[in-house]
């Protein structure tokens, strides 16, 4: 075994040369550990990031960490404010339930809800918008005439129709939001197999006869991936927000199951002296929205090739 002085070609037992790294080189990192270390560089995505984690820890864990279970009502104890009482330091709701119990069990509710339309959306709209893309033709005709028909129902007018018909409730509710939510997904799918379609190694899997359906699922949309999950950060708080109008109307989730939504709107009635009904459900909206979208703005950064900071 010999060397050259430095250390930095070394020759084997064979004669064949070995290359060996140069001091301070840098090891190579993937596309996908370089995304994660720009978006740790970015401090509003990590204090998103922290707010989403907290809220899907209470999710999670709602039935450890609530003090009382959310349907226990205490008829002595209505409409209490804040401090009051030792037993409800966040005080009571309107038949006299525990407001942090049923805040907490509010996070699962709203994490239950966005993230289960989300992967709706996924299911539905990635396969039908790389099959536009990829086929092009009449299948792209047909798929991109039935986007256009949904894109003229709104979403949150449509929902309400289709609750009005069949009721309320929780996964009545998510029913109704999937139907159109999987709209942008499959219009950006069909945009990134249009592109990248005729990329070099898309011929050259062609030419070497590989399947349609391995070429999409395979080669094609985990190309497509990095814009695909920006939108569905951005998706996930837009799908709760849906869930707080409905319920904020008093269409959405029923009775006793806990909704910051519909919370809210039960509060306007009380809002003057029990000021508590109202504010902690708003302030949980609104973190959770801005973490989420705290996250996609990080994720939209970190996942830009173009990006070099």
């Amino acid at each position: 075994m010999a060397a050259e002085q430095g250390g930095r070609i070394q020759t084997a037992s064979k004669g064949m040369p070995v290359v060996a790294p140069l001091p301070g080189m840098r090891k190579h990192r993937t596309l996908w550990q370089d995304a994660a270390r720009r978006f740790f560089r970015n401090r509003l995505a990590v204090v998103g990031l922290v707010i989403v984690s907290f809220f899907l820890f209470l999710a999670i864990f709602a039935d450890f960490l609530a003090p009382y279970p959310y349907a226990k009502v205490d008829f002595a104890n209505v409409r209490v404010l804040p401090m009051v009482n030792p037993n409800y330091p966040l005080g009571t709701d309107e038949v006299g339930r525990d407001y942090l119990s049923r805040l907490i069990y509010g996070a699962r509710t709203s994490m239950t809800v966005g993230i289960t339309i989300q992967l709706f959306a996924l299911l539905i709209g990635v396969p039908l918008g790389g099959l536009a893309g990829y086929l092009g033709g009449k299948i792209d005709f047909v798929i991109s005439r039935i986007i256009d028909i949904m894109t003229a129902f709104p979403g949150l007018i449509f929902a309400i129709l289709v609750i009005t018909l069949f009721g309320g409730g929780l996964w009545k509710v998510i029913f109704a939001l999937s139907i159109t939510s999987w709209i942008g997904i499959a219009r950006l799918t069909r945009a990134q197999m249009l592109a990248l379609r005729e990329k070099e190694y898309v011929e050259a899997a062609r030419a070497l006869g590989v399947r349609q359906r391995d070429i999409i699922f395979r080669h094609l949309v985990p190309n497509a991936l990095s814009p695909i999950i920006v939108a569905v950060s951005f998706g996930i708080p837009a799908a709760i927000f849906g869930e707080a109008g409905l319920s904020f109307l008093g269409i959405g989730i029923n009775d006793p199951i806990p909704s910051w939504g519909k919370m809210v709107g039960i509060s306007g009635a009380y809002v003057r002296v029990s000021w508590h009904m109202a504010l902690f459900p708003t302030l949980a909206i609104a973190l959770t929205m801005l973490g989420f979208s705290f996250v996609g703005d990080g994720l939209r950064d970190a996942l830009d090739p173009k990006m070099t900071r």
